[in-house]
């Protein structure tokens, strides 16, 4: 017999989308109050699996040699499966980029007893081979009428001890006592507390003012029961804020970031026939002289909506002036593309996904060249593409929705990579040879020559520069 325990899939949505810190954001309708789970039936236990490793692929978990779950991402909690007692050989299968799996956890030989709620985590790293299942069982229980349970576990692989305060909000932490103090793979057990609003920080352990992860105000309703996972974070701001939390409900989970994690965003010259530009930030300037090809490095705002001017570098003539929002946590490339003497230049904003992962690497090539019109992208083993089919066909230019490939996760090692004008094999680009390794993260800009027209021709970002 399998099915989930329900319990509070709508309370995940409206904890992480709580706007009590902030008094512009809109009011987010309440759910309905959750339901207390439902006991498993006499001789079966829940089974739960939460991926926490930073760096490790989606992963497959295996009972008894079948696929239990499949494709279970990073940050990702599984609901709560009801399952009969016994005794189960439980595996983790890391999927690789041509889709073939290997096992990296197990098979690990459990007996499983009744009456048990089993949360699976797999913690640790893949780059230093301390990839690990970790296991917290707890008796199947009911919440506290009026209350919400939390059991809280450090997820995060680093020699830092930390203190986690849950209070109300905006409570001066020199005057409150750390509702626990965790070092790596310790957690506390199933601590009740009353329904309501609260505020959770982690601080370094013993220093109360240096704070690594802060919730904002938010919700714990009646009949909560959440595992709340400190895991790495892999969004903006990720030095300062280097914890993110992995809430799961039973019915499946949410990623809460630090309330003032900010955004990252870069910006791009991608404009052939441009001058160089100055670029302006609620009217303050924040790059100046950025020429044709030129990039900068990722600049961290606190998630707002920004007027964005690009200007003629030292003058007041502005060719982009946009107000742009950004989000908690998120990071992004703002391009200027387009062509001065054509349909004029606008922003073009790409929403990123840097996870790094040790098993891939993560390639990305973003089409901003106006004059060249729909291509073809190959990416081969041999710089021979005579009888190859293209990877992306027919990727046209289009300033107002830019056009991408995303991130493509492919096996390390070397590659060629030819872009072609579409439906010919006559490359405008390439064949470039790249070594692409495992853990690397790349990114390629197809822009106009440098004195306009064709052919085109690439900026690369991210790993592809080296110092």
């Amino acid at each position: 017999m399998n099915r989930t325990t329900k319990i509070l899939s709508a309370s995940v949505a409206a904890l992480l989308l709580a706007a009590c810190n902030s008094s512009s954001s809109p009011e987010t309708p309440q759910p309905n109050p959750p339901q207390p789970p439902t006991p498993p039936p006499a001789g079966e236990f829940e089974l739960r699996v939460h991926h926490a490793s930073a760096d490790a692929p989606a992963v497959n978990i295996t009972v008894n040699g079948d696929n239990f779950l499949e494709g279970v991402d990073y940050q990702v909690s599984s609901g709560l499966a009801v399952v009969e007692e016994g005794n189960y050989e439980v595996g983790v299968d890391a999927i690789l980029p041509d889709n073939s799996t290997v096992t990296v956890i197990g098979p690990l030989s459990l007996d499983l007893e009744a009456d048990t709620r089993y949360d699976v985590f797999a913690l640790g790293r893949v780059d230093d081979e301390t990839l690990e299942p970790f296991i917290v069982a707890n008796d199947v229980s009911t919440v506290g009428d009026g209350n919400a349970r939390l059991q809280v576990l450090h997820g995060v692989p680093v020699d830092l001890t930390v203190d986690v305060y849950l209070t109300e909000f905006g409570a001066d932490l020199s005057a409150e006592q750390p509702a626990a103090t965790l070092a790596y793979k310790d957690h506390t057990g199933q601590v009740e507390v009353a329904g309501g609003d609260y505020q959770i920080r982690i601080t370094v352990a013993g220093d109360a003012d240096a704070v690594v992860f802060d919730s904002g105000e938010i919700s714990l309703p009646a009949g909560a029961d959440l595992f709340v996972t400190a895991t790495p974070s892999v969004g903006a701001n990720s030095g300062e804020r280097p914890i993110a939390l992995l809430i799961a409900d039973g019915e499946g989970s949410a990623v809460l970031h630090s309330v003032d994690a900010g955004a990252d965003a870069r910006v791009v010259h991608a404009v052939a026939d441009a001058p160089a530009v100055d670029v302006l930030v609620n009217d303050d300037a924040v790059l100046t002289e950025v020429p044709f090809l030129a990039f900068s490095g990722y600049l961290n705002l606190p998630a707002d909506t920004y007027n964005i001017k690009v200007n003629a570098a030292g003058t007041d003539v502005t060719v982009i002036d946009v107000d742009l929002p950004v989000e908690n946590a998120q990071q992004y490339s703002i391009l200027a593309v387009g062509e001065l003497g054509g349909d004029g230049i606008a922003p073009a904003v790409l929403l990123e996904d840097n996870r790094r992962i040790t098993t891939a690497a993560i390639v990305r090539i973003i089409h901003a060249s106006p004059t060249a019109g729909l291509v073809d992208i190959y990416v081969t083993a041999t710089d021979d593409i005579s009888d190859a089919s293209p990877a992306f066909e027919g990727v046209d230019f289009d300033a107002s929705a830019l056009q991408a490939t995303g991130n493509v996760a492919l096996p390390p090692g070397e590659y060629f990579v030819t872009v072609t004008l579409s439906g010919t094999k006559d490359a405008a680009i390439g064949p470039l040879l790249l070594d692409l390794q495992g853990g690397g993260l790349y990114t390629a800009i197809a822009v106009d020559a440098t004195t306009g027209g064709l052919p085109p021709q690439l900026i690369v970002l991210d790993d592809f520069v080296t110092e």
